[in-house]
C-alpha cells in the first residue's frame, strides 16, 4: 500500500510538472491559430479524395501492358464462368473517364465532349496512349470541380437539377473505386501486381 501512494505521488508531480512546462511553451494566444492550421476546406477534402483514386486508376492503367490493353476475362474459358460480353480493361479505362466527365461536368458547367456516345468511351481512342491521356484529363476535370465546391454551395443543385454538387463529386469517386477493384482483378488474371499491393504481403 505504501509503495502505492509513492508511485501515486509521483504520477501527480510529473503530471503537474508536465502541465507547467507544457503552460510556459504553450502561450494561450497561439492556441486558435494553432486550430486554424489544422483546418480545411471541402474543396480540398474533395480534391484529396480525387487524387487519392486517380493516382490508383492511374497507376493499374499504366501495368498493364500494350499487348493486353483488350484483355477480357471470356477469353480464359474458365469454366463455369459468366464472363460473356463483359468490358475489357481498356474499355473499363474508358468508362471510368466518360462517366469522369459525365458526373463532373454538371458542377463545372464544361459540356461533355461531343466524342463521348456512351458509357463505354469514344470508339477511336484504342490505343495505350490515347485512352491513357482520355483518363488523366478526365480527373483533371474532377480537380476543376472539387475547386468548385464551398460550404455555402456544395449542397446546392448542379447543373443537372437531380444532383447536390458535392454528392456529384464524390460519386464520381465512389464509382471509379468500383471499377478500380475489376481492373485489379484484370491484372491478377494477368500475373501482373498492383502497383498499390506491391512491397506488401500479397
Amino acid at each position: 500500500m505504501r509503495q502505492l501512494r509513492i508511485v501515486l505521488w509521483l504520477a501527480v508531480i510529473f503530471a503537474g510538472t508536465a502541465f507547467g512546462q507544457g503552460a510556459k511553451t504553450v502561450p494561450a494566444a497561439s492556441a486558435p491559430q494553432a486550430q486554424a492550421s489544422t483546418q480545411t476546406t471541402v474543396a480540398a477534402m474533395v480534391d484529396r479524395d480525387i487524387s487519392a483514386v486517380e493516382k490508383q486508376v492511374v497507376e493499374a492503367t499504366e501495368a498493364m501492358p500494350e499487348e493486353k490493353f483488350n484483355f477480357t476475362p471470356e477469353t480464359l474459358n474458365i469454366p463455369g464462368d459468366d464472363y460473356k460480353g463483359v468490358r475489357s480493361f481498356a474499355v473499363q479505362v474508358k468508362h471510368i473517364a466518360s462517366s469522369n466527365y459525365f458526373i463532373w461536368s454538371p458542377i463545372t458547367g464544361d459540356p461533355v465532349p461531343a466524342n463521348i456516345k456512351d458509357g463505354n468511351g469514344p470508339v477511336e481512342l484504342k490505343s495505350r496512349a490515347e485512352i491513357l491521356k482520355f483518363l488523366k484529363d478526365s480527373f483533371a476535370l474532377g480537380h476543376k470541380a472539387a475547386a468548385t465546391l464551398t460550404a455555402q454551395n456544395m449542397l446546392e443543385p448542379a447543373a443537372n437539377g437531380k444532383s447536390q454538387r458535392l454528392h456529384l463529386a464524390e460519386f464520381g469517386v465512389a464509382h471509379a473505386y468500383n471499377h478500380y477493384g475489376q481492373m485489379v482483378e484484370y491484372l491478377r488474371m494477368n500475373g501482373i501486381i498492383p502497383p498499390a499491393s506491391r512491397g506488401k504481403s500479397d
